[in-house]
């Protein structure tokens, strides 16, 4: 299967709209007591959830450069999916206010008139420490006196405006424009992003390695790959590269994949793996600190539950329960292309919180980094599509493979029948040229006794 990005090759229809269907299940941490953590005590969570949704991918603004490049935008929509769903977007869910305890971060080092005046705003606008809203408000915005008072003294300050949601800025919207290689002129570097925004690297961190934008869009990969290969992609959402490592080969549906999952040392801190030293500052190893790139709020990315984290974090909050079962992240490769078969992406987004001298609102909380929520991006080729793919990667190899067999075979045959038809004309040709001996019967000694005796001739009788 020719995987080059060009519109003459069978696979660039896949790679222009996914024929996958991707799902976005979402998983809300429920705080159950939000009183009792104002006042100093343990965070205790309930996993609501999830909340499923259908996401519809598809590549625009498809422009093909001279140096073997094509650029694009991928617009991303998403539709709820009740029957999928264990729960409707009107559900109420009881999470820390974003907004308020992100300012109050924002104010911890600034002087305290300034935050007497924060809380005194705080109070005017009715804004508390925690919130009560429905699931597609936390998704998809909400309005708040907050924000609109933020967008009107700090216009730049947050990428939102009008609604505050957690995942308003990716509905009906792109994740930037890619330029990747195609692999027509040079295919060792087929998929590998080559900007992204025009930038050859990104400035959120603090070191070259950390800003190098590494590996393709996160879509295929170079085929024929081997159990050294890894996965690299970079995620606009992570505001990073990412690099997944092999762990097993398996099967797909009959196909042969292989299986890459995240490393320990994915979100690990500097101490514990130091080529992670440049997305510090950081806290326990597990999570990464994200607020660079999220407008400066105290958010940390992780695996959901803290799996695979310093274990101190999930036994600062009760509920959580991490394990690799559930909230592991792979991604199932066809190695001989490149392309997708199955794919699991899972992270949570966490809230550093902590009582603010000052601001009121923030009562007596301890330090804690609380679970916000977790999603996961999954999606498996099906259909159509995957019967396609089983035709032409299984079981047209598999006829190749053992035609070649009964091509040889009937070769053999074929060599044979001249050579036995020349065995059997020249063992014709002998027989004919060589003199015929008729067989004489045996004689045996003695007198010859005749078959038939000649009766004994008498004398004519004399006439009378």
């Amino acid at each position: 299967m020719n995987v080059r990005i060009d519109p003459s090759s069978l696979s660039f229809d896949m790679w222009k709209q996914i024929p996958v269907p991707f799902y976005l299940s979402v998983y809300f941490f429920h705080v159950l007591n939000p009183n009792e953590v104002l006042q100093g005590g343990k965070p205790q969570v309930q996993e609501r959830g999830p909340y499923v949704y259908r996401e519809f991918r598809h590549k625009s603004n498809i422009t093909f450069n001279d140096n073997d490049t094509v650029s694009f935008l991928e617009y991303r929509s998403f539709q709820f999916q009740p029957h999928k769903s264990r729960g409707l977007e009107s559900d109420y869910i009881v999470i820390p206010n974003i907004l308020v305890m992100s300012a109050a971060m924002m104010m911890e080092d600034r002087p305290m008139s300034l935050k007497l005046m924060m809380t005194l705003a705080f109070t005017t606008l009715g804004e508390r420490a925690f919130m009560n809203r429905t699931v597609g408000e936390i998704m998809w915005g909400y309005e708040d006196p907050l924000m609109n008072l933020i967008n009107k003294y700090f216009p730049n300050m947050f990428p939102f405006k009008g609604k505050f949601g957690l995942f308003a800025e990716l509905n009906n919207s792109n994740s930037g424009l890619f330029t990747v290689f195609t692999g027509v002129k040079d295919f060792s570097r087929i998929h590998l992003v080559d900007k992204w925004n025009g930038l050859s690297k990104v400035s959120f961190w603090h070191s070259d390695q950390c800003n190098m934008i590494n590996g393709t869009a996160g879509q295929m990969w170079a085929p024929f790959m081997s159990p050294e290969s890894s996965l690299e992609f970079y995620s606009p959402e992570a505001c990073r590269s990412m690099k997944l490592v092999y762990k097993e080969a398996a099967l797909f549906e009959g196909i042969p994949t292989y299986r890459f999952v995240a490393p320990s040392t994915l979100f690990a801190n500097g101490s514990v793996y130091p080529p992670n030293e440049g997305f510090c500052p950081c806290r326990e190893s597990g999570i990464q600190n994200v607020s660079t790139c999220r407008f400066s709020a105290p958010l940390f990315l992780s695996h959901p539950h803290f799996y695979n984290a310093d274990p101190v974090l999930a036994e600062a909050v009760a509920g959580l329960h991490p394990n690799p079962e559930e909230h592991a992240l792979f991604l199932d490769i066809h190695p001989v292309t490149g392309i997708p078969m199955n794919c699991s992406v899972k992270l949570q987004l966490s809230l550093y919180m902590k009582a603010v001298r000052g601001i009121g609102q923030t009562g007596s909380i301890q330090p804690v980094v609380l679970p916000l929520l977790w999603f996961g991006e999954s999606g498996a080729m099906e259909g159509k599509t995957l019967q396609s793919f089983y035709s032409q990667l299984v079981l047209l190899p598999k006829v190749l493979h053992y035609a070649q067999y009964v091509l040889l075979a009937l070769g053999c045959v074929l060599l044979l029948v001249p050579i036995v038809y020349q065995i059997r004309s020249q063992g014709c040709k002998d027989a004919v040229s060589s003199p015929s001996l008729a067989a004489q019967p045996e004689q045996l000694p003695g007198p010859r006794t005749p078959l038939l005796q000649e009766s004994p001739r008498t004398a004519p009788s004399p006439r009378a």
